[in-house]
């Protein structure tokens, strides 16, 4: 069979989900299933896979799933724990007292504060933060998932303390005795020092793309969910959105390239934040006319999600720090526990492990109970029940509420995942075939010759959409880029590097990260709507990104 036609064999299942959940617009619970059994059929009767890898895959899925459905609680049940308390409210008033100005909220709040918790956590965990704190702040659901999304782009090649890099990468290349030659060739004779010589460019990159995303954001928010749905009015944001995306990246880059893949994200929000929210408290380069949504009965249907943006009152008055003690506590936690070792190494040890599921090799899972940011959220909002003096009611239903919501994601996540892991594990096979994946990778490769540099990052987008992580892209796809790199003589570290970038984009429209802030959101069943909208910003990233990997390359940049 030509590689040509397995390619358009392998496109099916990504087919199938772009058609019925972006252009019919069906809910994932609908469009999922459709596509989980077009893998499978593919994967049995063209792959030759086994039924036995296939149910393995399918529980390895599973076991994901509730790793994921654990995160969604969590987050769900600090929201409604801070709904309950009050303590949302007074987070509410403190973030107009900054700016009452809702393209200035988006950006600090999901491109400052969102960067911050990619770069600590990761793994879609910024939109189940960010989101729901947008809910609460006055947003619409559907706003504040599609913010969520699209800052999951810049910050997402460091998040989690650096892993799509150190992880990532450093997996997928580490053993290849030509990566080793090539990095001998260029004076780096360390695994590890060719991975950091890779992140810098990626910084690079990235603060280059990243540096229109609080704009993007700004006319977003004033197309889609203004009275107007006007672009011009997110543009007269202009100043004010440069200024706040180079007070992130500007640092972030530094940090990249001078300290390497860890804390870039980190440091970039951080000092963001303490020079963005005074600036923005003085009104500087913020326009006039302040921005709001319609008022809320002039909402369409479809941008309101279940979860409430009501305040509850315990009848204490909860202070501004009280309120956002257990963000501060969330930020903190995910740090520590990710960057002191005998902590961390204490977390990791309570895990769950299903090695070799139904007896295959290669395919195993594990559920983590304390290394999963799920165990940081639940334990920040069980601090915020307690320094709000919550009563036993008010508790019980922010928990009652949160599984139920929780619950309801599991509809689409069921299938997403498992779609994803049998689609991945292809590679286990009787027809001695690579991976749907790879060779998806190869057919675009042979077809794009020495214009590759403006099609790696596409690729790195699609690892990202289908797997749902931009370190199970860079895992898959790093060694395959290295070689088309060295097949067309460009810079391999350039072309790995692109990989990494576009991997980071393909983010913003992930079936399941989308589906996690919806849940989070209380908006499940519009998830193909917010990836039309988060399209725009992912075709931007990837097109300016090929277009900087072009100039570095004609730069001769190794």
């Amino acid at each position: 069979m030509s590689l040509t036609l397995l390619a358009i064999l392998a496109l099916m299942p990504i087919i199938a989900t772009f058609f019925f959940l972006v252009i019919l617009r069906w809910p994932a619970s609908r469009a999922m299933p459709i596509a989980y059994i077009v893998v499978v059929i593919i994967a049995l009767t063209v792959w030759k896979v086994a039924p036995l890898v296939v149910a393995s895959a399918t529980i390895q899925g599973l076991l994901v799933t509730f790793g994921l459905l654990y995160i969604i609680f969590g987050a769900l049940l600090l929201l409604n724990t801070l709904t309950e308390s009050g303590g949302a409210n007074r987070i509410r008033q403190g973030f107009f007292s900054i700016s009452a100005d809702r393209r200035v909220q988006a950006i600090i709040v999901g491109w400052l504060f969102g960067s911050f918790i990619e770069g600590s956590s990761g793994f879609g965990t910024p939109a189940a933060v960010v989101a729901p704190l947008m809910v609460a702040l006055g947003f619409p659901a559907m706003a504040a998932v599609m913010v969520g999304m699209v800052i999951q782009s810049t910050p997402v090649s460091f998040g989690a303390v650096g892993t799509p890099m150190l992880v990532g990468v450093f997996t997928g290349l580490q053993g290849a005795p030509e990566v080793a030659a090539y990095a001998a060739s260029i004076g780096i004779m360390e695994h590890r020092e060719f991975v950091l010589h890779i992140a810098a460019r990626v910084g690079m990159i990235h603060a280059i793309a990243g540096t229109l995303i609080p704009l993007f954001l700004s006319v977003m928010l004033t197309r889609f969910f203004g009275e107007k749905k006007s672009w011009s009015e997110g543009l007269k944001m202009w100043k004010f959105a440069l200024f706040a995306a180079f007070s992130m990246t500007i640092p972030y880059v530094i940090t990249a390239v001078f300290l390497g893949p860890e804390f870039p994200s980190m440091v970039g929000a951080l000092v963001g934040l303490a020079i963005v929210v005074p600036a923005a408290q003085r009104g500087f380069l913020i326009p006039k006319e302040i921005f709001d949504f319609p008022a809320r009965e002039k909402w369409e249907d479809r941008w309101i999600g279940t979860v409430k943006s009501t305040i509850g009152d315990n009848g204490k008055q909860v202070s501004l720090i009280s309120a956002w003690t257990p963000y501060l506590f969330l930020a903190a936690g995910l740090v520590i526990s990710r960057t002191v070792p005998v902590l961390g190494d204490f977390m990791k040890s309570a895990t769950t492990t299903w090695s070799n599921i139904l007896g295959v090799s290669g395919i195993s899972q594990g559920v983590e109970w304390l290394w999963s940011p799920a165990s940081v959220l639940i334990i920040a909002a069980l601090l915020a029940s307690f320094m709000h003096g919550m009563k036993g009611a008010q508790i019980k239903k922010a928990w009652i509420n949160s599984l139920k919501m929780a619950a309801a994601a599991g509809s689409a996540l069921v299938f997403t995942v498992p779609m994803v892991r049998v689609f991945v594990n292809s590679s286990i096979n009787a027809a001695g075939l690579d991976s749907m994946p790879m060779v998806l990778a190869e057919w675009t490769a042979q077809l794009a010759g020495s214009a590759w540099p403006a099609f790696a990052g596409i690729i790195g987008a699609l690892g990202a959409f289908i797997a749902g992580s931009n370190t199970v892209s860079n895992m898959m796809f790093s060694l395959f880029q290295f070689g088309v790199a060295e097949r067309i003589m460009a810079a391999p570290a350039i072309i790995v590097a692109l990989q990494a970038v576009g991997g980071a984009a393909g983010n913003m429209i992930c079936v399941h990260n989308v589906v996690a802030a919806s849940a989070v959101t209380g908006m499940l069943g519009r998830e193909g709507d917010v990836i039309r909208m988060t399209l725009i910003p992912t075709a931007y990233y990837l097109t300016v990104a090929a277009v900087v990997g072009f100039i570095f390359l004609g730069m001769g940049m190794i």
